[in-house]
């Protein structure tokens, strides 16, 4: 079956004109350019990382956001979907990549640890992508809507932190440091809203430029020394090492099982607005594909020292708007990426955004996560005792034990490392009430023995 619409004016194997290609891939990179470096710029404040290491994290971030994306898109061998799939570093893993890095000891000793434990994690994307068919049996929307909505509640309260000032700060929660980060949102909230689709795509780009530029007007940029800054950013692999901890673990696999299901909704989703099948062989290995591709993605993102990749959705909205569905058009967006990362300029650029600016944005797109764990769960129709039962249970033990770490005390340090996040505990309670809670019986209507 294919989804085929009139709408679409290239298709997957159609070469669009130069200026088409480029049109279609600038508005790409719109889409996605600042969720790619953001999961950098955020882990830099608590694992405490100096400027120069946080610059060469964002190329890096680049650098393999843009080889993820060719892989993705040309199908290298079974690796990779075929389809204008652009990659990115996911927020997904944000925030048990803090407490791996905060617990391993800050700075390069957390970035090995963090490297360790998702190059490890990889090969579970790998492993479960050979079975996809059979996991949605068990991670139904509800769970890993679940697990989506945990780990957006579980980030506000860095972007917030950062709205603040950063929690390092010493002006934290000064009213000029809310009132750079209020800028920055309802910037975000009223450009989101105007008709133009462009500017629409654009919106958090445009925000923090504003934000940025007025943060510039009152002294609250520090540009540092450009004339110290390489030409360019050579990728070395393994620069910061490898360590690794089963307790610190556990959040990560668990993550990985769940952006596997992601993954596999966008790039269904990705199939449809191209007019390509979303049933049947080809789709099943576009699918297998697109998953075992994210896992390697995610395993090269780990040797040249940035973070997991997954398959980003919003170029999804690029793709329906545009019309444009060319796995040419992708090329480009490959190609513009590796070169912005080549390029250490742009990331002593984007290292410059202050907290409060990045936190404006950031606070929009940690609830954007929060929202599409409800919209997943809802996905499901008709929201039953059982189901409700399974997210209440789930929500309160996660949200639990990350506003109350301290009840956890008197466990040992191990156990402690693992339940200490929501996103474990609320997934696996999930997990678990999912698979032993039997089905709500089928309502009986009440006129049924009045019909007889």
């Amino acid at each position: 079956m294919s989804t085929a619409s009139d709408d679409i004016v290239y298709r997957l194997e159609d070469r669009p004109s130069l200026g088409h290609a480029l049109l279609a891939a600038i508005q790409h990179l719109l889409a996605v350019f600042i969720a790619i470096v953001t999961p950098t710029l955020v882990l830099a404040a608590p694992l405490e990382l100096d400027r120069e290491t946080t610059n060469y994290l964002v190329s890096m971030a680049l650098i393999v956001s843009g080889v993820s994306t060719f892989i993705q898109i040309r199908r290298v061998g079974p690796v990779g979907s075929g389809l204008l799939n652009v990659q990115g570093t996911s927020f997904s893993f944000i925030d048990p990549m803090i407490s791996a890095g905060t617990s391993a000891g800050l700075g390069t000793a957390g970035l090995a640890m963090i490297y360790g434990l998702t190059l490890a994690g990889s090969t579970i994307e790998m492993v479960l992508s050979r079975f996809l068919h059979r996991l949605r049996r068990v991670l139904t929307p509800v769970v890993t809507g679940t697990v989506v909505t945990l780990i957006g509640l579980s980030l506000i309260q860095v972007g917030f932190t950062d709205m603040a000032g950063g929690s390092q700060a010493e002006d934290f929660g000064s009213l000029q440091n809310l009132g750079l980060a209020g800028l920055t949102l309802v910037v975000i909230i009223v450009l989101n809203r105007v008709g133009n689709t462009v500017v629409r795509m654009g919106a958090i780009a445009i925000g923090l430029a504003v934000g940025y530029a007025v943060a510039a007007i009152i002294g609250r940029v520090s540009f540092g020394d450009f004339s110290d800054v390489p030409a360019v950013t050579v990728p070395i692999p393994f620069r910061f090492g490898l360590d690794f901890d089963f307790g610190l673990f556990i959040p990560i696999a668990v993550i990985y099982v769940v952006t596997t299901i992601e993954s596999v909704g966008d790039i269904t989703a990705t199939s449809e607005v191209s007019g390509e099948p979303v049933e049947g062989e080809t789709y099943v290995r576009r699918i297998k594909g697109g998953v075992l591709g994210d896992g390697v993605n995610s395993a090269i993102a780990a040797v040249f020292n940035t973070f997991p990749n997954v398959t980003f959705g919003q170029n999804n909205g690029v793709i329906q708007i545009t019309g444009v569905a060319s796995r040419f058009v992708g090329y480009f967006v490959a190609l513009f990426l590796v070169l912005f990362g080549l390029i250490p300029i742009v990331g002593e650029v984007v290292t410059s955004i202050p907290r409060p600016v990045l936190g404006g944005a950031t606070i929009v797109m940690f609830g954007t996560v929060a929202a599409t764990g409800i919209k997943i769960i809802a996905s499901a129709g008709e929201i039953g005792r059982r189901e409700l039962l399974i997210l209440a249970v789930s929500l309160g033990l996660g949200l639990g034990v990350q506003l109350v770490p301290e009840a956890l005390q008197e466990f040992p340090d191990t156990v402690q490392t693992v339940l200490g996040s929501a996103i474990t505990v609320g997934g696996l309670t999930a997990l678990l009430l999912n698979v032993i809670l039997p089905a709500d019986p089928e309502p009986i209507a009440r006129d049924a023995g009045r019909s007889q």
